[in-house]
């Protein structure tokens, strides 16, 4: 079959070779909206990870019969009008829990170090004009007896929980859906989890129960020192909101998702004055070595499901 990948920069750089062996793939590394018709004018099989295929894109690919999405969440694809067109849609679930897991607890340690900060000391040459051995300024903080808040408390959560207690966290969730209960861990309501927690992380989907969960009304309830990270998806957290809240409370901020992405020139976080309180990484907690391998080898999976199907 004719296989066309969409935007195969966004998975960096990996092995093809299983899809490849597949059909006749053409790839692209990134397609604008106005192209994407006439690459996939033949294309009987998409892959797709952020590339928007709505109605008025797919009505113009009579030859398409699978989407390959190449990611979890599905919300570039116009899912009713693939069904009644009877394309079938594809994602891929799972396969990034543990690299978003060791994501989130990178930037907790990071955040909790300071580590920016004393990496600059000693690259600045500071470090050079000291009397004494040792440069104690902030940060050091310990993880064992922190209270560890989860918000989202599906897979990645739950991975984050065992994570967080491994390290003698005491571990507290709100379920944003509302139906989620564990056994071992203490549910909570949002409220009373921000007041409580020195560290937040967010593991949560973007609807619109989630959206601009956190904002001015509850950012302030976090305690001094605390720490919040988006993992989840961004507009959970109001990013106009946090920039200007950490100007004025000690509270520090780590985020790889963000509302618009990629990031605009004129972002509340470009801000220099909250620079020492922030750590940014651009969508990549989902992109570890081991994640993309399973990524490519469950879409390879899907693709060969089909054909086996369409024999």
């Amino acid at each position: 079959m004719d296989i066309v990948i969409l935007d195969a920069d966004t998975l960096g750089e990996c092995d093809l070779s299983a899809i490849n062996a597949l059909g006749n793939v053409v790839s692209y590394g990134f397609s604008a909206p106005s192209e994407v018709v006439s690459r996939c004018a033949d294309a009987e099989i998409i892959l797709t990870n952020k590339v928007v295929l709505d109605e008025a894109i797919l009505a113009q690919l009579p030859n398409v019969k699978l989407i390959c999405i190449t990611a979890t969440g599905m919300n570039n694809v116009d899912l009713d009008y693939a069904a009644k067109r009877g394309i079938e849609v594809k994602n891929v679930a799972g396969y990034s829990t543990d690299s978003v897991a060791q994501h989130t607890l990178s930037i907790v340690l990071h955040l909790l170090s300071r580590l920016s900060y004393y990496d600059e000391y000693c690259k600045s040459g500071d470090w050079c004009k000291s009397k004494i051995f040792v440069h104690i300024n902030g940060g050091l903080r310990e993880i064992k007896n922190l209270q560890w808040g989860i918000i989202g408390f599906g897979s990645i959560g739950q991975r984050v929980a065992g994570l967080a207690q491994s390290f003698g966290a005491e571990v507290s969730y709100y379920s944003t859906s509302g139906k989620n209960t564990q056994s071992g861990y203490t549910r909570k309501d949002l409220e009373s989890l921000l007041s409580s927690s020195d560290i937040v992380s967010i593991h949560a989907p973007l609807n619109p129960q989630t959206k601009n969960l956190l904002n001015r009304t509850n950012l302030g309830l976090m305690k001094d020192g605390a720490l919040l990270i988006n993992v989840g998806r961004g507009g959970i957290v109001n990013e106009e909101d946090i920039a200007e809240i950490l100007k004025t409370k000690d509270l520090y901020f780590g985020a790889d998702v963000l509302e618009n992405e990629p990031m605009k020139a004129n972002h509340p976080f470009l801000d220099k004055s909250i620079a020492h309180k922030l750590l940014l990484t651009p969508h990549v907690a989902w992109a570890y070595d081991k994640a993309r391998e399973r990524l490519i080898a469950l879409t390879a999976q899907n693709i060969q499901n089909f054909i086996d199907k369409s024999k």
